[in-house]
């Protein structure tokens, strides 16, 4: 598969490409640019995030942004490639990329990232929680060298609605959770890989399970994988009988699990923001007896980014939309569950004491755990990890729909 060949070629420099170091020369470069911001679409919350960061910087530094909105970010990683391929090496169709994990580790290997350290020279970067989120330097292990900016933390969190659920029977493992489908089969499921959402809960069972979790830390060893990943498939030759519509079909995506909890067909949902849940009460999606838990051993937890590819029509437009995203205004905007509630990268220590109280006084929602409460972050498994088993997945339950 050519997006995930061995690293082979560099990250292209141009002569004369634009510096981020140079700040006030970027403005005046941004200034009439229109930056083709490819990201997910699934979220009407988010998509209105989009277009209010779009508004805030055509307002401020004369940039227009268009969302390009994706149901899957290999598209536009394959996009990029596809222009590469073809000599494209400017005038690129996509100027800004939402990604993190595999796709970043593709975009890396293949060259098809913009200048290694842009992200560090952004104006804000000195404002970013480097100290105690180690992930917004590496991403799915992988070390982002300034090639990706961090946009928001996450951290995989279960919800359920109180009114149906005791909060006595939730489970505390994957283990658990296999016991709570026998006891209420048919409430239950996730979506189908490769659903970002959906692999995720692979990436989490498959973390409880292996024998030896430091393995996830390294590419996949060809010789091991079927017996290192077969305590999952087990787990999910067990699992999917109970699901809901015995595993014979899958919610589309987060959305669709967030509505099917909303309409009782579902009791457990999760997903990669602990302020979903509260978002989605905020918004009138979930009942306000919607709460959330984690796992007492850990859940996922990871940074997702934004990148620049390497022949981006607008680059000066992308820094300066990927540096307002990180800024104390946009961050606070974020974080905030009645417009996103994804939880931000910066130091709050580092920040203007009137931004600091703004992050203090921010409700954060009646079903949203507090961080001290989320519990042990587990580390993302290597890139590799997801490939194959998303790929084994389809082998072995493709035939869902």
């Amino acid at each position: 598969m050519a997006l995930l060949a061995p690293f082979a070629l560099p990250t292209i420099r141009q002569a004369g490409a634009t510096d981020a170091a140079d700040w006030d020369r970027v403005l005046i470069e941004a200034r009439g640019e229109t930056v083709y911001f490819n990201a997910w679409g699934g979220s009407d919350n988010i998509n209105a995030y989009i277009r209010w960061a779009g508004d805030a910087v055509k307002a401020r530094y004369g940039v227009t942004v268009v969302q390009v909105k994706l149901d899957d970010t290999t598209k536009a990683v394959s996009t990029v490639l596809a222009e590469k391929s073809a000599g494209r090496d400017a005038n690129g169709s996509v100027d800004l990329i939402w990604i993190n994990g595999e796709n970043f580790a593709a975009m890396k290997r293949q060259g098809l990232l913009f200048s290694p350290d842009w992200a560090t020279k952004l104006p804000n970067w000195g404002l970013v929680d480097i100290e105690n989120q180690p992930t917004v330097t590496t991403d799915f292990t992988l070390p982002t060298e300034g090639l990706e900016s961090p946009w928001g933390a996450a951290r995989l969190v279960f919800f359920y609605d109180e009114a149906r659920t005791a909060k006595k029977n939730l489970p505390d493992s994957a283990k658990d959770l296999l016991s709570f489908a026998k006891a209420h089969p048919g409430h239950f499921s996730y979506p189908q890989p490769p659903d970002f959402i959906g692999s995720s809960f692979l990436k989490q069972v498959l973390t409880e399970l292996i024998a030896d979790r430091e393995k996830l830390q390294k590419p996949v060893d060809d010789v091991t994988f079927n017996r290192d990943v077969a305590p999952l498939f087990a787990y999910l030759d067990q699992l999917h009988p109970l699901l809901w519509r015995k595993g014979k079909a899958f919610p589309k995506n987060y959305p669709d699990m967030k509505q099917k909890l909303a309409d009782g067909e579902l009791d457990i949902i999760f997903a990669f923001n602990p302020a979903e849940a509260s978002a989605g009460i905020a918004a009138g999606e979930l009942p306000d007896s919607v709460r959330s838990f984690v796992f007492s051993k850990g859940t996922l937890g990871n940074t997702h980014f934004v990148g620049i590819p390497y022949n981006a029509s607008a680059k000066a437009g992308a820094l300066v939309l990927a540096n307002f995203l990180l800024s104390p205004e946009a961050q606070l905007r974020k974080q905030d569950p009645k417009i996103w509630g994804d939880p931000t990268v910066l130091a709050l220590g580092t920040l203007a004491d009137k931004d600091r109280a703004a992050f203090a006084a921010l409700d954060l929602g009646v079903a949203t755990l507090p961080p001290e409460k989320l519990g042990p972050a587990l580390a993302e498994p290597h890139p590799d990890w997801m490939t194959r088993i998303e790929a084994e997945w389809i082998k072995r339950y493709g035939a869902a729909n």
